[in-house]
């Protein structure tokens, strides 16, 4: 009975158990109570809970919610099982403060990235570019390959999700009329916005968890630049041949960038060389660097404020505006998913698992499974947990799974936020079926993409 509640552990862990960073100040001290009942509660209850995650596009139920609830029953449940525990509040305290420190750091440097971002798209610059896209008169062809190259290379530095919504916008603009277009050209968004993500500490949250958790060095991640390049092309190269050999009509008007657009953009690239900087070169958190950086926003909102006529304008670019169209429901979900997680592992139920996984079956073969897994749920969730775990790995086998995790996501649409977006946006032209028509090509890219780091990088 043991065993089998065991390997259903590494099953719902995977599928949903989100948990704390592993700290480079090493590991924090757990309660060792996986047997006891109130446990297993908590266990179910999150599981539950991430349940209602999964069915947020069918129930409209913010992801945030369910889990923000789960985590302060779950905090509660730990509680009581401490009383049982010689020095057990001690535990949970010292699991708090390190839970609260690990999403402190990741809160405040996500909100610097969506800040900006937002100040991008409220200066027309994303727009801009769809427009000027739009106008060019390129076939279908030409189209699905420069949506999904722009996709590659932008999804490094802007988050997968917004960069997918951008070169949606311009394929639905272009090619609304012609349904297998739009559902292929979807589908190869999808793929390059993830595999771009996957090379960058920039390019996707679970890339950028590793590198502050100090398993890699901001460096090390290019290294998986041509295992990227083979995951997006391989499935490219296969969908291209059923791109109709059309040119669709130029429809919609011109967009220019507001007074400014540039200029943000410049120092959104001074701010991630602050972050960088401030890692490498003074062993400072990135947050603190990305924080740094906002200033730059906030002192160029000032001067536009005070060289600006208009005050229509001023009051367009209120950067505290900004600062409220923030991704509030994900900042929040990722509360709940490390409190949650911080929980069940502070019980010692992670523990259990990185003993199943990584001792049992190995690291590579655990880390391939990890990339599969976050097809059905998204990669923050898987690679949480590995954190968590904090299994022993050299530096290949964490690029390995960052390699993974971030790419696996596209062999479903329901595996990235990228893809969900998109089924959002395509209204109904892009669906979980019509991707996974392609699923195969996508998966021989997955394939190909960790042979590929084993002939570079496994040495």
């Amino acid at each position: 009975m043991l065993k089998a509640f065991k390997y259903l552990l590494v099953v719902l862990s995977v599928l949903g158990v989100t948990p704390v960073w592993a700290s480079s100040g090493g590991t924090v001290a757990t309660l060792e109570m996986t047997d006891a009942m109130l446990g297993a509660l908590a266990l179910a209850l999150f599981a539950i809970a991430y349940a209602f995650v999964i069915a947020e596009e069918f129930i409209h139920l913010r992801k945030s919610k369910p889990v923000m609830l789960a985590a302060g029953i779950i905090w509660v449940l730990v509680a009581l099982i401490a009383k049982e525990v010689d020095g057990g509040e001690g535990i949970v305290d010292a699991a708090i403060t390190h839970n609260l420190l690990e999403y402190s750091a990741l809160f405040l440097f996500l909100l610097t990235a969506m800040i900006y971002i937002n100040a991008m798209t409220e200066r027309n610059v994303f727009e801009a570019l769809r427009s000027y896209l739009v106008s060019k008169g390129y076939s279908y062809k030409a189209l699905f390959w420069i949506t999904g190259v722009l996709a590659f290379f932008i999804s490094p530095v802007a988050d997968n999700l917004t960069t997918a919504l951008l070169m949606g916008a311009v394929v639905l603009a272009v090619g609304s009329e012609n349904l297998k277009f739009v559902s292929i050209a979807f589908v190869n968004i999808v793929v390059a916005a993830n595999a771009g993500g996957a090379f960058s500490p920039f390019g996707d949250i679970t890339t950028l968890m590793v590198w502050q958790a100090e398993k890699a060095e901001f460096f090390d991640f290019f290294v998986l630049f041509v295992p990227s390049v083979v995951n997006f092309l391989i499935p490219a190269v296969i969908m291209s041949f059923a791109i109709p050999n059309e040119t669709p009509k130029v429809t919609g008007e011109s967009v220019s960038m507001d007074r400014g657009g540039i200029i943000i953009c410049v120092l959104f690239m001074c701010t991630i060389a602050t972050a960088v900087s401030f890692k490498q070169f003074l062993h400072l958190p990135p947050f603190l660097g990305m924080m740094t950086g906002l200033s730059y926003l906030f002192l160029f909102s000032y001067y536009i404020k005070i060289t600006t006529r208009s005050s229509e304008d001023i009051e367009e670019f209120n950067i505290f505006n900004k600062v409220a169209k923030a991704e509030w429901d994900t900042l929040l979900f990722f509360f709940g998913v490390i409190f949650c997680v911080g929980g069940l592992g502070t019980i010692g139920y992670l523990g259990a698992v990185s003993q199943v996984m990584y001792e049992g079956w190995g690291a590579t073969n655990a880390n391939i499974v990890a990339g599969l897994l976050s097809a059905v749920v998204d990669n923050i969730p898987v690679m949480f947990a590995i954190l968590s775990m904090n299994p022993e790995m050299d530096l290949y086998q964490w690029l390995l799974v960052t390699l993974t995790a971030g790419v696996g996501g596209s062999l479903l649409s329901v595996g990235s936020a990228a893809g969900v977006a998109l089924m959002g946006q395509s209204q109904g032209k892009y669906t979980f079926f019509s991707h996974l028509k392609w699923s195969w090509a996508v998966g021989l890219g997955y394939v190909a993409s960790i042979y590929t780091h084993y002939l570079i990088n496994g040495s």
